[in-house]
């Protein structure tokens, strides 16, 4: 991903997320389907925790403990952003795999190309590419700080 363009106002620091997921064996299975993600590693007996990676980023999993999930609560609290080359292929694929669709590809006011899916448990993904670089005022956003400006 080092070609890819930049926007100022989506950057892509590096931050790892940790997901919990009902069946997390599943979940891997289901995020390489889909999305496809690659299983790096996993740990415990049984199996409590698997860092998977899709190009730059990298997402932890993890066995829920409890019965909690977006799905079984009915509502998410985050949504993940991952940064592909192909957005239509990567689109293309996770329907096909059968990922709720939740919002077709399409192009944001702040220069995103995207569309968004929901995962097996009801996790909110999603799978982006810098198609503009926007300044966030350009589109309506109030910058507080800018950190361009040292």
């Amino acid at each position: 991903m080092a070609d890819m363009m930049r926007n100022r106002s989506v950057p892509v620091d590096a931050v790892l997320p940790h997901v919990m997921y009902q069946d997390l064996p599943a979940a891997i299975a289901w995020l390489s389907n889909a999305f496809g993600f690659v299983e790096h590693y996993h740990y415990g007996e049984p199996i409590s925790g698997a860092q998977v990676w899709l190009g730059d980023a990298v997402v932890m999993l993890k066995q829920a403990r409890e019965e909690r999930s977006p799905a079984k609560l009915g509502f998410g609290t985050q949504s993940l952003t991952i940064f592909v080359e192909d957005v239509d292929a990567h689109y293309l694929r996770a329907k096909a795999a059968g990922a709720k669709i939740l919002e077709e590809p399409h192009e944001t006011v702040y220069g995103e190309f995207q569309y968004a899916a929901e995962d097996l448990d009801g996790h909110h993904w999603l799978f982006s590419r810098h198609a503009r670089d926007l300044s966030p005022a350009a589109w309506g956003a109030v910058i507080v700080h800018d950190p361009e400006q040292k």
